[in-house]
């Protein structure tokens, strides 16, 4: 097959050159407005036409990839005393895998344990391209199934307004979970 981005004869979608050069991390703050960090790894405008991917057939190979390249990396880096478990937002498998199911996956570590199906959207309404205002009035409804651990890592594709973190991160305070952080691939 050909590297999708310098179309040399490649055994992955993009070859290890190229992700040496356009697919380094960099890390990123953000702070939600109720006091929880927020990391990203890469500039949304970097990796946009990777991102979108998502919604195609190559979007497990493209995800894969770049989990590899970043939160793989940044979990085998964590090293923790106790032992936390990591929740993707909403990573409900749409049509046939979930792109943050994908990402939660990539931190299993010995200090990040990954738990599936935990924090889920009743509301089902896209937020692409959509303003602060519109994701305020259509909150996610996120409901939360219950876990034993105590101390969580969020973790979702990309954070524009902050609004899905920030209504993920107070339902799981207001559920006595305490959120370390989350992590995001992108931020915009």
């Amino acid at each position: 097959m050909k590297c999708l981005m310098c179309e040399s004869f490649s055994l992955t979608h993009i070859c290890s050159q190229c992700q040496k050069k356009f697919l380094q991390p960099s890390l990123f703050k953000t702070q939600l407005s109720n006091g929880i960090v927020v990391y990203s790894f890469y500039k949304y405008e970097d990796i946009e036409e990777l991102l979108l991917s998502k919604h195609t057939d190559l979007g497990f190979y493209i995800y894969k990839i770049l989990v590899k390249n970043s939160l793989e990396l940044f979990a085998k880096e964590l090293k923790l005393d106790f032992k936390v478990v990591s929740l993707g937002v909403d990573d409900i498998p749409s049509p046939d895998y979930s792109h943050t199911a994908i990402l939660n996956n990539a931190l299993k570590s010995s200090s990040i344990k990954p738990l599936f199906g935990k924090l889920r959207a009743q509301n089902k309404i896209s937020y692409s391209g959509k303003s602060k205002q519109f994701r305020l009035q259509n909150p996610r409804e996120f409901v939360l199934k219950q876990f034993k651990y105590k101390e969580v890592i969020v973790v979702d594709d990309i954070i524009t307004t902050g609004t899905t973190l920030l209504e993920a991160t107070n339902l799981l305070q207001k559920e006595q979970k305490e959120v370390l952080f989350c992590l995001t691939l992108a931020k915009v």
